[in-house]
């Protein structure tokens, strides 16, 4: 088999050769694919940013790079200097996508379709423009005005899956339109993400992990299939690579509200996971401290005291004080010698563990009858709550199944669940509070 050679990108870039839609495909795949090749591309960008006065060509790869690498501002002016032609003004049209600007954005879809780029790549991107400002209908209206021209394409059917989630569709149709992407463009990260939601949904977590993991190999990596992917991680104890997922989200947008919260949680989370040799260790201890003081060679005096004392275990004795021992009566010094050799034998020594604290008297509060509208809202289903996928998981691992069985739980009680953190205890709180309600204790 002969080996492919790799794509030069400093030389594709700040060369005199081809640049359009393939080469720019063939960049976003090797981005997604070799770390290198993100320092390739800055290299690049920065020898075209260091020339004062570029061609109308040159402005326009500088431009649709610049993109690539997030600097949306910096494309859109560098693009007025391009040549006009359609690559540059559908470029234009992604950066005013980034920009918040999906009016205009649109406006610049059409131009390149009229100035020749590939008509259904431009209604696909006007049609993602429109879902994210709020317009489903707009976008399945403009799906439908290109006709035929689109079933080639794999961009229009990830589109169109979209289109079809956002406006209630069943997750069948949604699914139908993603695999049609899929068996165009087996990486397109449109369609493989939905999937992935789509099985995160129905807890099919190993097919949510996998479609997650494959649309991260197509550059740029989507925030949601990484936030999400963070959360399967978690699920799995995979600590490390959920935080690998967050950590990727705040080098692109370091302000991101869920992957910081979420990544606080995760690496406390990790940090209290025990290894399977602290287990171990922890087992092993429990045995030597339920070994009865009787297995051992004791003087008489010795045991009696212990006897007098309640002291049955090398636990018992642990838990004792070398103060506590010598204040029992007859128990002198050789003695404690003796108990001191014993425990040191099996790599304890007195008073190694603290004496519990007494638990508080508990007050019991008489119980009050909740009224019909109360006990309504108690039997409806969690649901209804409208919880993120993480919180939702934790619920069921509890087997809560009504907002009555929510708000008898304490935080402490959530917070013993695995993977559920204070950014889940707050989202919680939120909702409840929102009608009304709160958590026992709270």
């Amino acid at each position: 088999m002969v080996a492919t050679a790799r794509l030069d990108i400093r030389d594709l870039i700040t060369g005199s050769g081809p640049f359009g839609p393939t080469e720019v495909k063939a960049v976003l795949e090797l981005l997604g694919t070799d770390a290198a090749a993100h320092r390739d591309l800055r290299s690049a960008v920065r020898d075209l940013e260091s020339i004062s006065e570029r061609s109308p060509a040159s402005s326009v790869k500088l431009g649709v790079c610049q993109r690539l690498l997030g600097k949306a501002r910096d494309a859109l002016e560098t693009l007025k200097g391009g040549d006009g032609g359609a690559l540059a003004l559908f470029h234009q049209g992604l950066a005013h996508i980034a920009e918040g600007a999906h009016d205009k954005a649109c406006e610049l879809f059409e131009s390149a379709r009229k100035a020749g780029y590939d008509a259904a790549a431009c209604v696909a991107a006007s049609a993602e423009s429109m879902r994210s400002a709020g317009k489903p209908a707009e976008a399945h209206k403009a799906l439908d005005a290109l006709g035929s021209q689109g079933e080639s394409s794999a961009d229009f059917w990830a589109a169109r899956a979209g289109v079809l989630a956002d406006s209630g569709h069943g997750p069948a149709e949604v699914a139908a339109a993603c695999e049609k992407a899929i068996a165009i463009d087996p990486g397109h990260p449109g369609a493989l993400f939905l999937l992935g939601v789509i099985a995160d949904r129905v807890g099919n977590e190993d097919d949510a992990k996998g479609y997650y993991e494959r649309s991260l190999a197509r550059y740029p990596a989507s925030v949601g299939a990484l936030i999400n992917l963070g959360i399967l991680y978690e699920d799995n104890d995979d600590f490390t690579k959920a935080q690998q997922c967050y950590r990727r989200v705040l080098e692109a947008f370091p302000d991101h509200p869920r992957a910081r919260l979420f990544l606080k949680d995760s690496s406390a989370s990790g940090d209290l996971q025990l290894d399977e040799q602290e287990m171990k260790q922890r087992d092993r201890l429990d045995q030597v401290l339920c070994l009865p003081v009787s297995d051992f060679e004791l003087s008489v005096r010795s045991r009696n005291c212990l006897q007098k004392m309640g002291i049955h275990t090398l636990g018992d004795l642990a838990r004792t004080t070398e103060e506590e021992i010598l204040a029992s009566k007859n128990f002198g010094e050789t003695s404690l010698v003796e108990i001191r050799d014993m425990l040191s034998s099996k790599g304890l020594s007195l008073g190694q563990i603290a004496q519990p604290v007494p638990a508080a008297d508990v007050v019991e509060v008489e119980a009050v009858e909740p009224s019909a509208d109360e006990q309504e809202v108690y039997s409806m289903p969690i649901n209804d709550l409208n919880l993120s996928v993480r919180a939702r998981k934790c619920t069921t691992k509890l087997g809560i199944t009504t907002i009555g069985d929510l708000i008898r739980r304490t935080a402490e009680d959530l917070l013993e669940c695995k993977n559920f953190g204070v950014t889940s205890l707050n989202e919680v709180r939120e909702k409840l509070t929102e009608r009304g309600l709160k958590l026992r204790g709270d």
